[in-house]
């Protein structure tokens, strides 16, 4: 009886699953935890970074730093965990594949870690689903570190690479029989951060004790034009983004090609922060799609997650990703149109709304789940059966979907886990005594430190209560419990009086300030080098001012600003050109 109810349960979850027409970043998959001891001196905690995604045979791919394994999915939403190490007895390193590299050779898919050595080996696989590995070349002496691969329509095979903040990104052909270099590396591209602010190290921007770093290869070819991205300047910040260079060749030396003045993928503000050092895939409708490394960075420097973000190239080839409200729910390939909206529109509903809980461990604070900083939390002072934590929404409320995004307290363990898994439950209510049961995860055996629901049918409600049954490790603890919907009431009127003083001695930098509207709890800023081309976006919650560094010296500059509240969002103001 207990396996035909198990079955039922699971049915149910597949099936609702499968109905959903949407994703929340940062993205659902089960995350292994730090390998390093010298790493959880402030705590164990999952980390991982350097994403990339390739689609082969019409599955997505997805490898990232120190996962021993990786993941393939059909639909870019459930994800299924492969087990594999891919060092060799000769390997003395626990980095098992830092950053690896990526491609497609004709029938073969080529993974490759990063190494300064060159006894590294080169793995070839035609079935990654079925976790079929065989060496390519036992030692790819070459080396690289964040390594990536490209193959042209010409069949040229391509490897770039490169991490520091003295040399530059490089790229070199290598042979498709034996992989060797045909000839050496070309450098591809040196940081301008004189020039380019966005580029400047620091959380904010001001190059305080090191130069930025470019790192994280990718190369993409669209219309006969060749894309290469990069990151930089620091994984650790709030502004790591992607960049891209463009020329008319795989091979540059930085001069023959056009730098783009702004971050290809720019997130500096919202809940999950930073979009730098990933790569750009393609859908099964061609959509084009960009996955990167987004920051937490409070346990350690290197405790980052994944995004990803619709990507893709306007009418004069210029290449884009919007990442306004990124982590907001967006739409599934299957869902997505061409030039339509990147999600539903449902907003989030319980920003700094109040909070109550079944206890508190700390300093670890009811209203951290609900501030919209993946960097603090609430714990509750264990991780037993019944321990709770409730969101008020202020009035009946439209809700569409729920995004849980746990914490690491007191978490015990090192390393990838498997057969871990969280178990809870969620519960709505009118008044705040009568519950009706939402979501029943009960049952669920698999590992969500990111899990997001969106409900099969939209539900009004004014209390979000969740319920712990099991935790994996460590204590009850979230970051953001996030619900998302619709407020029913007045949408923020339209932002007036947009200033950008510009700095005259620094053209990279300007004061930005504007008139705050009252039901607002947050704005988007757009920005770009031409007033049809807006593509990078910072939100700002709280505050109706923001110091802004990221500006192209060299270039005009074109800014327009929209309020947000739960209910929705105001008209853009027209767009200001500031010299």
């Amino acid at each position: 009886m207990k396996h035909i109810l198990f079955i039922i349960l699971t049915s149910i979850t597949v099936g609702l699953q499968a109905q959903q027409k949407t994703y929340c970043n940062p993205i659902n998959v089960d995350y292994g935890y730090t390998p390093f001891e010298s790493f959880t001196e402030w705590g164990k905690h999952r980390a991982t970074a350097d994403p990339v995604i390739v689609n082969y045979k019409g599955d997505f791919y997805l490898f990232s730093t120190n996962q021993w394994g990786y993941w393939h999915s059909p639909d870019m939403l459930n994800w299924k965990f492969e087990e594999r190490k891919f060092l060799r007895p000769w390997n003395k390193t626990k980095d098992e594949l830092c950053a690896p590299g990526v491609g497609i050779v004709g029938d073969t898919m080529v993974v490759f870690g990063s190494t300064y050595t060159k006894n590294f080996t080169l793995w070839g696989s035609t079935d990654p689903k079925g976790n079929k590995w065989f060496p390519l070349v036992d030692s790819l002496e070459i080396g690289g570190w964040d390594p990536a691969f490209f193959t042209d329509d010409d069949g040229k095979f391509y490897m770039y690479n490169g991490s520091s903040n003295n040399y530059p990104m490089y790229g070199v052909e290598l042979d498709r029989k034996t992989f060797k270099p045909k000839g050496t590396r070309t450098p591809m591209y040196l940081l301008q951060s004189w020039r380019y602010g966005w580029q400047r190290f620091g959380e904010y921007m001001d190059d305080t004790f090191l130069d930025p770093f470019a790192e994280g290869a990718w190369m993409t070819k669209h219309n006969g034009k060749y894309y290469f991205q990069y990151g930089a300047p620091g994984t650790e910040f709030s502004g790591y983004s992607d960049g891209v260079v463009v020329g008319c060749k795989p091979l540059f030396d930085g001069i023959q090609a056009t730098p783009q003045s702004d971050p290809l993928s720019y997130k500096g503000g919202g809940f999950s922060r930073g979009a730098g050092h990933g790569a750009t895939f393609q859908d099964n409708n061609k959509n084009y799609w960009h996955i990167s490394t987004s920051i937490i960075c409070v346990k350690n420097t290197w405790e980052r997650r994944m995004g990803i973000w619709p990507t893709g190239f306007d009418q004069d080839d210029v290449m884009w990703t919007n990442t306004a409200f990124g982590d907001y729910p967006l739409y599934l390939p299957s869902e997505r149109k061409a030039n339509g909206p990147a999600g539903p529109g449902w907003m989030l509903i319980n920003y700094k709304k109040p909070v109550t809980v079944s206890s508190t461990l700390g300093a670890f604070e009811a209203n951290n789940a609900v501030d919209e900083s993946i960097k603090t939390y609430w714990s509750a002072k264990t991780a037993n059966n019944g321990e709770w934590i409730q969101t008020d929404l202020g009035s009946l409320a439209t809700v569409n979907a729920i995004q849980i995004n746990y914490a690491d307290q007191d978490a015990e363990f090192i390393g990838k886990q498997t057969g871990i898994f969280h178990q809870y439950k969620i519960l709505s209510s009118v008044d705040g005594k009568k519950w009706t049961t939402l979501v029943d995860k009960s049952q669920n055996k698999t590992d969500v430190p990111h899990d997001y629901i969106e409900l099969p049918k939209p539900v009004k409600t004014r209390f979000i209560k969740m319920v712990n049954i099991h935790m994996p490790t460590g204590k009850f603890a979230i970051s953001g419990l996030r619900v998302f919907g619709n407020g029913n009431g007045e949408q923020p009127a339209q932002v007036k009086n947009l200033i950008v003083l510009r700095t005259e001695k620094d053209k990279r930098s300007a004061y930005i300030k504007w008139q705050p509207v009252d039901n607002a709890f947050a704005y988007n800023l757009y920005y770009g080098t031409a007033p049809d081309k807006l593509y990078n976006c910072i939100m700002i919650h709280d505050f109706n001012e923001y110091w802004f560094k990221a500006m192209d010296s060299q270039k005009a500059y074109y800014f327009a600003i929209e309020a947000i509240n739960e209910n929705g969002v105001s008209a853009k103001t027209a767009v200001k050109k500031v010299d």
